[in-house]
């Protein structure tokens, strides 16, 4: 099962991706639980693409896949922008780092899945859910 969206960079389009999740999810029928952590996991990684990797610029595609295996789901989002250094994202736990807004994201999306990879310089998001 694969499930496939391009939506443009505009925060508004992550409705296509909600929609995305829970059409794979009357499909798949997975748990409540699973469920959610798919949905909040693949909405956060995608706003980051709009917002932080394509900078909110519409003529800029975000690509989101969500794929189920045997015993994984595996979901990719990808950005048309210039990456990041995705081992350098300060730990939002940390004291200093409390009241600050950013970096967030990844992190939330470490603590949903069962793993997190970055590829093509950070501009594509591996998320990895076992079942």
């Amino acid at each position: 099962m694969r499930n496939v969206v391009k939506i443009a960079s505009k925060q508004e389009n992550l409705r296509e991706i909600e929609k995305l999740v829970d059409e794979f999810n009357e499909i798949e029928e997975l748990d409540e639980s699973l469920y959610g952590k798919v949905m909040l996991a693949t909405i956060e990684a995608a706003n980051n693409a709009i917002v932080h990797g394509n900078k909110l610029d519409p003529e800029k595609k975000v690509k989101v896949e969500i794929i189920k295996r045997k015993e994984r789901i595996e979901i990719y989002i990808e950005d048309q922008g210039n990456g990041f250094d995705y081992m350098r994202i300060p730990d939002p736990t940390a004291p200093e780092n409390i009241e600050n807004i950013h970096g967030r994201g990844v992190f939330l999306m470490k603590q949903l899945s069962d793993e997190v990879n970055f590829y093509k310089n950070g501009t594509k998001v591996q998320i990895l859910f076992k079942i």
